[in-house]
């Protein structure tokens, strides 16, 4: 468990942040420069703010007010950047095991093999970085800080730098670092997708400020927290992979009802995340035949939020979890909607992104077999 309490003057708010992360993936969410990285900064040792605490375990890393700071090569925090950042004159495999000088004496070591054989970087060991993608630099740059033997690893942003299919081809080996290492990650993040995929506690930063925290799900389904705009508004459903079909699709079983998705590498029974965006959401009142759309949610609906514009955000709960659909107010008028409403929500198979589908780990909740 990782506690956070800091307070610090920016240029342009002051941060003043209290919070927990427990065991698995903690996600700070929130809009560039709202205070993300000077939080994991500050718990990485990089930057001393004015007044705060940082305890990983029990264990002090800083207290202002006792005076106690514990130097960034003690924390033994495993820091993975926006960029690589790996020494251009040593190979793949002299960087990782540059990693392992740092490893304190008595410190249980991953095995190289093992983080090779994780991040699928084996036949890049004897390359140099200038020789490397970025996705491969980040992945060595993952492997490096596992082998330095880490209480929890930092990483800052660290697909932002990547093009669309780097951050595809990344995206899958934080996942395993999440499932099968047991070592807590703090990532900072402004992408409602890298949440979806990845997180397991939610922190929404804004202004330098707690907005709220939560499960993912949790988080991304509440339709007040939409610290990156509306467009990028979603809610997020825990499903298992019922079956695969020979047309390419993939059933999954989402609380008793179906939900087809393009073809996943999942195997049956394999838990499964989904981020479903508010803006691919149709709202029916009655349950609709003859569309081309394979994905229909009967619901309930919890509320509706308006702003100053056209649009309204409706919260649906269904047999599959929360879902958000973003309509105009005029339709939510035409409708009739309103809490306890009855309607179905339509969602077309092919406008679910590759991204927002990913394994749900093992820390997922009991889902509906």
């Amino acid at each position: 468990m990782l506690t956070v309490s800091l307070q610090h003057a920016l240029p342009e708010f002051a941060l003043d942040v209290q919070f927990e992360a427990p065991p698995g993936v903690t996600v700070l969410f929130g809009r560039s420069g709202t205070g993300k990285t000077t939080v994991i900064q500050a718990v990485a040792g990089l930057l001393r703010p004015e007044r705060g605490r940082v305890a990983l375990n029990g264990e002090l890393l800083f207290d202002t007010g006792q005076r106690h700071w514990l130097p960034p090569h003690k924390r033994r925090m495993g820091y993975v950047f926006q960029e690589g950042r790996l020494f251009p004159h040593l190979t793949v495999r002299q960087n990782l095991l540059f990693g392992q000088w740092f490893a304190p004496r008595g410190a249980k070591l991953e095995s190289l093999g093992r983080v090779v054989e994780m991040l699928g970087i084996g036949p890049l060991l004897q390359r140099r970085p200038g020789a490397l993608s970025g996705g491969e630099k980040q992945r060595v740059a993952i492997g490096r800080a596992l082998l330095s033997a880490p209480r929890m690893i930092l990483a800052d942003e660290p697909l932002s730098a990547l093009d669309e299919a780097r951050k595809a081809e990344i995206l899958p080996y934080f996942e395993r670092l999440r499932d099968e290492t047991g070592i807590p990650v703090l990532y900072v993040s402004h992408s409602a997708a890298e949440v979806a995929r990845l997180a397991t506690t939610v922190v929404v930063l804004q202004d330098g400020k707690v907005q709220r925290q939560g499960t993912a799900a949790e988080v991304l389904g509440d339709s007040a927290v939409m610290p990156t705009g509306v467009r990028a508004a979603g809610a997020l459903l825990e499903a298992r992979v019922a079956r695969h079909h020979d047309d390419g699709l993939t059933e999954l079983n989402a609380g008793g009802v179906p939900l087809f998705l393009p073809q996943i590498a999942q195997a049956p029974g394999s838990p499964v995340r989904v981020r479903i965006a508010a803006h691919e959401v149709i709202l029916s009142r009655l349950r609709p035949e003859g569309l081309s759309a394979l994905n229909i949610l009967p619901g309930c609906v919890e509320h509706i939020r308006t702003g100053g514009g056209p649009g309204a955000m409706v919260a649906l709960q269904t047999p599959a979890g929360r879902v958000l659909a973003r309509v105009t107010r005029r339709s939510a008028q035409a409708l009739a909607l309103e809490p306890g409403a009855e309607c179905y929500a339509v969602v077309k198979t092919v406008s679910i992104a590759p991204e927002d589908i990913g394994g749900a780990g093992p820390g997922a909740r009991d889902l509906q077999k």
